[in-house]
């Protein structure tokens, strides 16, 4: 897990998934959005072998509900040395054999990733994830998992956590985060837990290191559901059908605005605007992006750029399971460096 600037970018192939788990972050359902393979195929063909984000995360909704685009994607990506992984719910645990087209796209990517929480459990259950998952193993592919829970104390990950090592060992990485009101979940969730503290106090954001492509081509500077939906303009990055990457990664690099949020936080940039800052992403969602003029002259400062170099060594030098103390349920980890060579 990386935080380099333009170091992956994340693709969400589609908004359609055959679950309807009530947590989730795009309330996707089967009659959801989904644009043209071919505005996907024709990003990845931008690639270069000496302008390449090193991994491709491929997503949706369900990603595997397009197996042919994941294998596509990943071929192509993979003859300019990037690297390619595919989160999935895993839909097709529930039939008796893995589809021959899901394979395929399985046995295409470098390393496949599947969301599993209380909310699944009910539409894939747990013998037929752990049968498919050994699966997929046994083709050689790297495997981990996607938990979300509601806290550290939530008893349903505890016990779902223990069978996992009870049946893989230490071979499965875990990643668990906790529940955020986004998509359905805000219809029930309360929200997070000091999201609407006030504070001027520099806080980071990592989230806007990674460019996203969202189910319809657009292309934003972050992953929140939200933005696809509502787009503001300072997030907005460009779209697949018209730019390539080295265009993206570029406005990713250089945009004044989104260099103040990855250093200082939404909250910090909003108060140096003199814009309110009411939340962390709410604080980012509402930044005017005409204020992008005036935080040129601050971040192209020497001594800014010293402090940008330094916030992103440290943030290289702590690695996955630092990034995941910070952005997950820290108790847990720890467990996403299980199955790597002692």
């Amino acid at each position: 897990m990386r935080n380099d600037i333009g170091g992956g970018v994340s693709i969400g192939l589609t908004r359609r998934c055959p679950l309807s788990c009530a947590h989730c972050s795009t309330r996707s359902t089967m009659e959801s959005e989904e644009a043209p393979a071919e505005i996907f195929t024709r990003f990845v063909g931008t690639f270069r072998r000496d302008d390449r984000p090193e991994i491709l995360a491929l997503s949706g909704g369900e990603a595997l509900l397009r197996p042919d685009l994941v294998q596509a994607l990943a071929s192509t990506a993979r003859k300019v040395g990037t690297r390619t992984s595919v989160l999935s719910g895993l839909f097709f645990a529930r039939a008796d054999r893995i589809p021959p087209p899901i394979l395929r796209a399985v046995d295409a990517v470098d390393h496949f990733s599947t969301s599993f929480d209380v909310f699944h459990e009910p539409e894939v259950p747990r013998d037929r994830l752990f049968r498919t998952l050994g699966a997929i193993m046994d083709r050689g592919v790297d495997v981990s998992l996607h938990l979300v829970g509601q806290g550290a104390d939530d008893p349903w990950l505890g016990t779902f956590i223990g069978d996992v090592r009870r049946r893989f060992g230490d071979a499965v990485p875990m990643v668990v985060n906790a529940l955020a009101p986004f998509g359905r979940a805000r219809d029930w969730l309360a929200p997070l837990e000091g999201e609407g503290a006030d504070t001027a106090a520099a806080n980071p954001c990592a989230m806007a290191a990674w460019p996203v492509v969202g189910f319809d081509g657009t292309v934003s500077a972050c992953g929140n559901d939200d933005v696809f939906d509502r787009r503001p303009p300072h997030l907005l990055l460009g779209h697949a059908a018209t730019d390539g990457w080295p265009t993206i990664r570029a406005r990713t690099e250089r945009s004044a605005l989104l260099r103040a949020i990855r250093l200082f936080g939404p909250r910090a940039t909003a108060r140096r605007l003199g814009q309110g800052c009411d939340g962390y992403c709410a604080a980012c969602m509402a930044l005017d992006a005409n204020a992008a003029t005036d935080l040129s002259a601050l971040m192209d400062r020497p001594a800014t750029r010293v402090l940008e170099r330094g916030v992103q060594a440290l943030l290289r030098g702590g690695g996955g399971e630092a990034f995941l103390r910070r952005h997950g349920i820290p108790r847990f980890a720890g467990l996403s460096q299980l199955g790597r060579p002692a």
